[in-house]
């Protein structure tokens, strides 16, 4: 009976049927599993992105389709250092008992992030520290000249009494 509606669904829609829905031979294909996997960081809230496409913030899970060989998750966070951990697909065929499965190892995968070096800094070439130049004709003026106290290394005017010794 079976059989009858499969070769009768497939002839109506070969012979052109309007009424019956078109039959695709893509939907006796098998659709390929997803398998979660499991990623996270210390410390948490790093971008998370497999080389397959899918992403997420950790910790978190994203659903993929195995490839038949491995994979890499890369995470990224402000002011660390980006990781990448390579991801390996195993693949356990079935027998008649159990079905075929498939697993991720590491699963989880947990990276941990390393805080990146400051950026070095500009290093200043030193310069020769500025003289005010003498004007031509005229002495240097002493330091002390604009010191409201008199310089200690000059004898005092005429008509004040000596500074106290100690």
């Amino acid at each position: 009976m079976r059989r009858f509606i499969v070769i009768a669904l497939a002839g109506a829609s070969l012979a052109g049927c309007s009424s019956m829905p078109s039959l695709s031979w893509d939907t006796f294909k098998p659709t390929p599993p997803t398998v979660q996997l499991q990623l996270d960081s210390v410390p948490a809230g790093a971008d998370a992105r497999t080389s397959m496409g899918p992403g997420c913030r950790t910790p978190c899970s994203v659903a993929v389709q195995p490839p038949d060989s491995g994979f890499s998750v890369t995470y990224t966070l402000n002011r660390f250092e980006p990781a990448t951990i390579p991801v390996q697909v195993i693949r356990v065929p079935g027998d008649f008992v159990t079905p075929a499965t498939t697993t991720f190892d590491p699963n989880p995968a947990v990276a941990q992030l390393q805080p990146a070096a400051p950026p070095p800094k500009a290093i200043r070439k030193r310069s020769k520290p500025k003289r005010p130049k003498a004007h031509k004709g005229t002495a240097a003026a002493p330091a002390a000249a604009g010191s409201p106290f008199p310089d200690p290394s000059q004898p005092p005017p005429p008509g004040q009494p000596p500074a106290p010794s100690r």
